[in-house]
């Protein structure tokens, strides 16, 4: 345990609120394997979180651990398979109109053509 930082007058120096909670990914049992490999992938081999939050050590242990399931939960999600789409054709054209303009004032800019 350490010292939580920020306001909070003598109590917050002499009280050691603050908490670290770690999640052994590798370890874990909890997890299954794709859920495993996607944690490690995103996350890494350890997760931690922080808490210093309240007053309370325990207070403070469970916001730590929620952080935790938090991330591992996020992380463990399979990302969605991206549908491949076409650009509509209003896209395409305000595409090619942009690089008409753009064409254009560097048109502009260049020192006029003859002698």
């Amino acid at each position: 345990m350490s010292r939580s930082s920020g306001p909070g007058g003598q109590h917050a120096q002499k009280s050691s609120t603050r908490v670290e909670a770690l999640f052994d990914v590798e370890a874990s049992e909890a997890l299954s394997d794709a859920e495993r490999e996607r944690v490690l992938d995103r996350l890494g081999a350890v997760v931690s979180a922080v808490a210093q939050d309240e007053r309370s050590q325990a207070r403070n242990k469970e916001l730590a651990a929620e952080r935790v399931v938090e991330q591992v939960r996020k992380a463990a999600r399979p990302r969605r398979k991206r549908t491949a789409t076409k650009p509509t054709e209003a896209s395409r054209e305000r595409r090619l109109e942009e690089k008409r303009r753009r064409g254009e004032s560097k048109r502009l800019r260049r020192p006029p053509e003859g002698d």
